[in-house]
């Protein structure tokens, strides 16, 4: 049989991962002295290795946990303490952590014919977390069910009902929400994608037990290059959703709008001069519930913005070179970029696409 990249960081993970990854990420006397981390984001080093970056409220570094490759994604539970950071498509790894190190860190396989797709959610109680994974031979969507009970096993699976899956989040309630950006990749081939002229792009509800489809929101055919990418839930229940357009330069697509169960896509509309600073991709995007607001980011034109959470009308908006991840802080946002920026702050690192609030 020939190995393929995809099979030997399998075998490498389920070999070496779990020692690979603990130890590598004791706390610094530094950080021990003066605070606790507030945010988590991937990063890539000065001498090109990968790492978990926890960060303070302040934005500024104060730890670190290596890995094997770059993540994308990470996802947290208030209920249990842990996070989970997941591989960049098409990696097969996942890293469950604590930032408060009361356990060690733990790395875990996708399972035979899966791959993630760099985003997860965990369960209102925490008991659960669900993964956004490719079954690529089928290529269909699927999400990916573990317990936390049980050392981290994949009990099952359900289906995205959809192609490209990427962002997932669960709601209070027990909704699965999954963002289907419509695209077809498969690890043969990288990533590369291989329909941009047939896309499938919906957002999904389902119920997070049986994965039963609730409702289904295809976009219409003149936005079927528009793929539906990240997500987060508002305060009174509605889900903002972010996009990143695969057709023309020229175009002036929506890249961000809204939804909620029993209720139609809303889209925003941005100012043209907006849409074009953010290069028809928004790569973030997270609701300040507290605050009431809305934030994107996109890395393309260096752009992050602040919207109304109630109509989606503009605030705001900051150039900031290579604006990578967004999360909400106590008075509006923290934005990373890949330069190395965290807030106010500046890091010898190069941040990655998405942040966590611990």
């Amino acid at each position: 049989m020939i190995s393929t990249p995809l099979i030997d960081r399998r075998a490498f993970l389920r070999s070496a991962g779990l020692a690979f990854v603990t130890g590598l990420g004791a706390r610094s006397a530094f950080a021990l002295e003066r605070t606790d981390a507030v945010y988590a984001s991937g990063l890539k080093r000065p001498d090109g290795s990968f790492a978990i970056g926890l960060v303070s409220e302040a934005g500024t570094l104060i730890d670190e946990i290596a890995l094997p490759g770059r993540i994308h994604g990470l996802c947290h539970s208030a209920a249990n303490g842990l996070s989970v950071a997941f591989a960049r498509r098409p990696g097969t790894f996942a890293v469950i952590f604590d930032a408060k190190k009361s356990v060690e860190p733990r790395i875990i396989a996708a399972a035979e014919g899966r791959h993630y797709f760099g985003h997860g959610a965990f369960s209102p109680d925490g008991r659960l977390f669900y993964a956004s994974e490719n079954d690529f031979d089928a290529n269909a969507g699927v999400i990916g069910i573990y317990d936390c009970l049980s050392g981290f096993e994949r009990v099952g699976e359900v289906p995205a009902h959809g192609i490209g899956t990427h962002d997932i989040t669960v709601t209070a309630d027990g909704l699965l929400v999954i963002a289907n950006g419509g695209i077809e990749t498969h690890p043969d081939f990288g990533r590369t994608k291989r329909n941009l002229d047939h896309m499938e792009p919906s957002l999904v509800l389902a119920d997070a037990t049986t994965g039963a489809l609730i409702e289904k929101h295809v976009l219409p055919p003149d936005l079927k290059q528009l793929s539906t990418r990240h997500l987060d839930v508002a305060l009174d229940g509605r889900i903002w959703f972010a996009c990143q357009y695969e057709g023309p330069r020229t175009d002036r697509p929506p890249l961000v709008g809204h939804f909620a169960k029993g209720a139609p896509i809303s889209f925003v509309d941005l100012p043209d001069e907006t849409t074009d600073r953010l290069g028809n991709y928004v790569g973030a995007i997270a609701v300040n519930q507290a605050q009431g607001l809305v934030g994107i980011a996109s890395p393309k034109n260096g752009l992050w913005a602040v919207l109304d959470g109630r109509d989606g009308r503009l605030i705001s908006e900051t150039v900031l070179t290579d604006a990578a991840g967004i999360a909400p802080s106590p008075t509006s946002f923290a934005v990373s970029s890949y330069r190395g920026d965290f807030l106010d702050r500046k890091n010898p690192v190069a941040w990655d696409q998405h942040i966590i609030q611990l």
